[in-house]
């Protein structure tokens, strides 16, 4: 229980200097306020905004109050009334606007956290067992590719040879697995590399113990071995790496999402940027870092169950 409130603290901490930061940077960047709101909402981008319309829409959301009284005020209505505010842009509550994004995103995550755990723990139990072995090579060579390649780049070849080649797959769209196909693959490529290569060095290191030795001796077939007395004492730091790339994978749907016009909270961020639409930056920041924490948390829990002997006190 103190560990479970340590850790509560923890996150309140983090979640409040998450959004600060945000909110004070956000205000900083170059470009008025006001003045982006009104050529995103009314007057349009080239066209030029009068004084009396900046005062408007100045008065009307209180962007002339000092920033320290601005922040505040959106903290508390936060916590004492779960608001975080309205869009300047779409004019609907910022949680109605998560709440609609939202399960695309979790979607696009998950599927792209299923391909990586899948193809990274697989592909580097195989590589282990065949260590040194050309297949082990080619793996690792493979690996070193797409740890190294950036995830728009990936997406861009993915969309060209694809979709634009074969012909296989549409460019964008959602609601199918065909429409889902592309965007996950180009954002797990990075974590099956990633868990691949930490689940060959911890497998590797599992399989040279005297214990695997003995079990060898005994006469056990391979896969017994692997599955019964290997994979799990070798999948703490696998766990630990899954855990990170959750959180990457969902800082990552930022760019993915607006290269394949994907309908999720990382292209609703991009696009409040773009407006300096405060309220849902701060949204979209704030549920992107609440899932990251929770994620940890859970990662956390995990292993006391694989391990027993680690306590959280």
């Amino acid at each position: 229980m103190k560990y479970f409130i340590k850790r509560v603290g923890f996150m309140a901490l983090t979640i409040f200097a998450v959004c600060a930061l945000t909110f004070f940077l956000m205000n900083v960047i170059p470009g008025g306020t006001a003045k982006l709101v009104l050529k995103h909402t009314f007057v349009g981008l080239e066209e030029s905004v009068t004084e009396e319309q900046l005062n408007q829409i100045s008065d009307k959301y209180d962007l002339d109050d000092p920033l320290y009284l601005q922040f505040f005020r959106w903290i508390k209505e936060a916590v004492l009334r779960g608001d975080i505010g309205t869009s300047y842009v779409f004019k609907k509550p910022v949680l109605y606007l998560l709440a609609l994004r939202l399960p695309a995103t979790i979607q696009l995550a998950v599927m792209s956290m299923l391909i990586a755990i899948l193809a990274g723990v697989s592909l580097g139990i195989y590589s282990a067992i065949r260590e040194n072995k050309i297949s082990d090579h080619i793996l690792r060579i493979v690996t070193l590719f797409g740890v190294s390649m950036p995830g728009f780049w990936v997406a861009l070849l993915l969309i060209l040879i694809f979709s634009l080649r074969l012909k296989l797959v549409p460019v964008t769209g959602y609601g199918s697995l065909e429409n889902l196909l592309l965007p996950a693959a180009a954002l797990s490529l990075h974590s099956v590399a990633a868990v691949m290569r930490v689940t060959r060095t911890s497998m590797l290191e599992t399989l040279g113990q005297e214990y695997i030795r003995f079990a060898k001796a005994k006469g056990l077939p391979l896969w017994k071995i692997v599955s019964r007395h290997a994979l799990k004492n070798a999948m703490l730091p696998v766990i630990t790496v899954i855990g990170f790339q959750m959180g990457g994978l969902l800082g990552g749907t930022v760019v993915i999402e607006k290269i394949f016009a994907w309908p999720g909270i990382g292209s609703l961020l991009v696009d409040s940027i773009s407006a300096r639409d405060l309220p849902v930056v701060q949204g979209c920041v704030l549920a992107i870092v609440m899932m990251f924490l929770f994620v940890h948390f859970l990662v956390d829990m995990l292993y006391t169950h694989l391990d027993p002997r680690i306590r959280y006190g």
